[in-house]
């Protein structure tokens, strides 16, 4: 892999690209945020449940927002990678990271979350447990093989995003989103299998980026963009360079935006939050620390829009540092040897952000509200999972009246023939279930244990 070979405008699922005004990449831009599946993120829960007074993010303002920070990056770092002397002599490569690695980062960035199911990690809990529950019945783990059932036991949100948009669901074209691969190599945050990792291992093993039933993509994606092989694993690959900026921009908002949250909703105070994200603007060697004090005495009356200045001027700096990292790490990012994360690239930057994420385990996650959710989310999708896995692995003849109803459920596209494996089947259910926003899941499980009536 070079800087020349690592990016392309071929599409997966399509054989010759369509003319446009439009780059490549901005199409790839247009065709997730147009997109079902980006839409109902709009009602899946970030952190905090979604009151109606206050508004606190959910999963698609969080995308938005990891999108502008992430052409931020792509901008920064693509000026670089231009001016590199292995690019800078070719046009078409040194175009592409002027004019165009911001919008693949932008689009990736706006893909990232949308494999994540309801209710965020207790969603993805819940499915795992599931099967997790169920290892010690030999007739149930016999019916799938030791890669399924990782998939199964471990279930990652990472890899559903990767399955959404590369598969050819019921009544749609074939190759999903039909993005392009460079798109869908900068969402491959753990290029490896199921079996592949390494929970306290390297970076790029710590959890899977694909299934079993889209292994195939994965091949040709690590193919077209000579991604270079983890010989150490069968089927695990280096990270594409893309990636990092990715995860930076993913790191940056999560880390800041959380507080801002938590300062609305009263978990914390001005006070804690002030001094928590002035001391990461002063970071910034060239900050003119006594304006930006001027400034909070005038927002001194609005301690709101005092935070939001205060974010603002963290996540710039944040946005700096991580382009900064990139560009001082840019040849082991592109050989495979640089195993950390941007933002933890700086001793100064990674000590605040350690203090920060203290505070959010100790004050902002285990706020009580916060852990009624998860509680709440888990029992929700540990129904679900249970009432549609069921009906789904009997056989026709053991079915009854209510699993046929159940099955009948499923929307079209997810719908799958009696003949095919149970692990295939396992995977269409929980296309429909991880879809569900927040609401829907609650809905659905209602009406299914009979707690309440559907209306009309």
């Amino acid at each position: 892999m070079n800087w020349s070979n690592c990016y392309t405008t071929e599409r997966f699922g399509v054989a010759e690209g369509e003319e446009s005004i439009r780059s490549a990449f901005e199409r790839d831009y247009d065709r997730i945020i147009f997109s079902s599946a980006f839409r109902r993120l709009q009602n899946k829960t970030q952190v905090f449940p979604l009151p109606e007074a206050v508004f606190v993010h959910n999963r698609l303002t969080h995308s938005l927002e990891v999108v502008s920070v992430g052409r931020s990056l792509g901008k920064m770092v693509g000026d670089f990678l231009a001016d590199l002397p292995e690019v800078k002599g070719e046009r078409e490569v040194r175009d592409f990271y002027r004019n165009q690695l911001k919008n693949v980062i932008s689009a990736a960035c706006l893909a990232h979350d949308m494999g994540n199911p309801a209710f965020g990690h207790s969603g993805e809990e819940a499915i795992s447990k599931y099967f997790l529950d169920r290892a010690s019945d030999a007739s149930f783990r016999g019916r799938f093989d030791e890669n399924q059932w990782e998939d199964l036991t471990h279930f990652e949100g990472n890899a559903n995003a990767f399955r959404i948009l590369t598969r050819q669901f019921n009544g749609r074209l074939p190759g999903g989103y039909r993005l392009t691969y460079s798109t869908l190599a900068a969402i491959l945050k753990y290029p490896c299998a199921s079996p592949d990792t390494i929970r306290k291992g390297p970076k790029h093993r710590a959890k899977y980026g694909f299934f079993q039933t889209e292994r195939a993509a994965f091949e040709r994606v690590t193919s077209k963009l000579n991604m270079r092989p983890d010989h150490t694993a069968p089927s695990a690959f280096f990270r594409h360079p893309f990636v990092y900026l990715v995860e930076a921009a993913d790191d940056i908002c999560y880390s800041i935006i959380d507080f801002e949250d938590a300062h609305r909703l009263g978990i914390l105070s001005y006070k804690q939050v002030e001094e928590v994200l002035l001391s990461v603007v002063a970071l910034r060697k060239s900050e003119d620390m006594t304006r930006v004090k001027q400034n909070l005495a005038v927002l001194q009356h609005d301690p709101n829009e005092a935070i939001a200045y205060l974010r603002a001027k963290s996540i710039n700096y944040l946005t700096e540092a991580c382009a900064e990292a990139f560009k001082d790490q840019h040849k082991e990012i592109l050989e495979g040897t640089f195993n950390g994360a941007l933002i933890k690239h700086d001793p100064a930057v990674n000590e605040v952000l350690s203090h920060i994420s203290q505070v959010s385990v100790n004050e902002i996650y285990s706020y009580e509200s916060v852990l009624k959710i998860e509680l709440a989310g888990f029992k929700i999708m540990s129904g679900l999972i249970e009432d549609f896995v069921e009906a789904a692995l009997l056989d026709e003849t053991q079915q009854q009246s209510r699993h046929r109803k159940i099955l009948q459920l499923l929307p079209y596209q997810y719908r799958f023939k009696p003949s095919e494996g149970d692990y295939e089947k396992v995977m269409c259910l929980l296309d429909h279930i991880s879809a569900m926003t927040d609401v829907y899941a609650l809905e659905t499980y209602r009406n299914l244990r009979g707690i309440s009536m559907p209306a009309f």
